[in-house]
């Protein structure tokens, strides 16, 4: 895959969202629960260059993860990573060429040809800002190959007559038509089907068929018995000892497992008492949420001061129990709590405190 970067000189400073996308964002973040928001990263990177005339601006992908709460980093991960996004400008009416085997067999080299005598060199964009172009790898569309996509329709089974009479008309800001640019409907044959033309084959009339065909005759002395045989006798099943599941955790959505009795890795923390008014909302831990805190709660934990002195054994402990390995250390639970415990405040605290995290409320709020 070629190196991707951004073009930081043609995306500016800033990017705001149409306001008629929002209904789309919404539509497509409603799909996620709110701790899985960043699962809806490429449809957001998808609606943003469409936002911002068909290719992403850092602005735009900055934009993205703040409104999904992702590290920027994640997000130019992934759109370097899939070439559907652009990352520098294009024309308004960007031509993606596939030019692999299929294509390239059925003419695709020649398609090219007109791409650079009427653009200029691949993602040039032409002087009135109306076209560009690129070469991509395979689009699906083999049975109609030489086949393009330009913005988002493709034109199929092309020439290079034909192919040069769809730019012109974008020149001259006329609409193409799309899909296949000889007599054929989608895929079917050119100049229509040749086969399975009898009316028979779709007026019902073959149901009329009583028996197979190219059967030996059957002779009366030779047919079957077909009285009633009587039900088979049926043997002793084997499998009369089974294995009841124990009902575990009723009720909870936490990942807690049932190893109160089993051996757990690592050292419990130590447990305190204190007040109602004593005990410290947990919630204003990342990673942190009703569930998870009850479940720390009924062990005894209900401080930020205790998991700020949680050590590696009581770490490994607590991650056993609640079947989790790995996650207070990646979301870092006891660095958080160090800081509330001292009466500072992070990033995600303040946003709690503001009520603009609904995983972090209590379910009867």
């Amino acid at each position: 895959m070629a190196l991707r970067r951004f073009d930081l000189e043609a995306g500016g400073d800033t990017f705001a969202f149409k306001p008629e996308t929002e209904e789309k964002i919404a539509f497509w973040r409603g799909k996620y629960p709110a701790e899985k928001q960043r699962s809806a990263v490429i449809p957001l990177l998808w609606l943003a260059q469409k936002d911002n005339d068909g290719w992403l601006s850092e602005p735009a992908m900055r934009e993205v993860a703040d409104r999904l709460e992702m590290p920027y980093i994640r997000v130019y991960e992934v759109a370097t990573f899939y070439t559907m996004f652009r990352l520098q400008p294009v024309g308004k009416y960007h031509i993606q060429l596939c030019g692999t085997t299929p294509c390239q067999l059925r003419g695709a080299e020649s398609l090219k040809e007109v791409c650079k005598k009427e653009i200029g060199n691949p993602m040039y964009v032409t002087d009135d800002g109306r076209l560009s172009w690129e070469e991509v790898e395979c689009l699906g569309a083999c049975v109609n190959a030489p086949m393009v996509q330009i913005n988002d329709d493709y034109y199929e089974d092309l020439t290079e007559d034909s192919f040069q009479k769809i730019i012109g008309k974008l020149k001259n800001g006329v609409e193409a038509q799309a899909g296949p640019q000889v007599d054929r409907i989608n895929s079917a044959p050119e100049g229509g089907t040749a086969i399975l033309t009898d009316p028979a084959l779709f007026d019902g009339s073959r149901n009329e068929v009583s028996r197979l065909p190219n059967l030996a005759e059957e002779k009366e002395a030779d047919a079957p018995d077909v009285s009633p045989a009587g039900k088979p006798e049926e043997s002793a099943p084997t499998n009369t000892k089974r294995e009841v599941p124990e009902k575990s955790n009723t009720g909870k959505t936490t990942l807690i497992s049932n190893k109160e009795k089993e051996e757990l890795v690592g050292e419990r923390p130590e447990t305190v008492e204190v007040t109602a008014d004593g005990q410290d909302d947990l919630k204003r831990i990342k990673g942190i949420g009703p569930k998870n805190e009850d479940a720390l709660n009924e062990l005894g934990i209900v401080t930020f001061k205790q998991i700020a002195a949680w050590t590696p054994e009581n770490v490994d402990w607590v991650e056993d129990y609640m079947s989790f390995p790995g996650r207070i250390e990646r979301e870092d639970w006891i660095g958080q709590a160090k800081t509330l415990a001292e009466g500072g405040e992070t990033e995600f605290s303040k946003r709690v405190d503001a009520g603009d995290v609904p995983s972090s409320q209590d379910d009867e709020d």
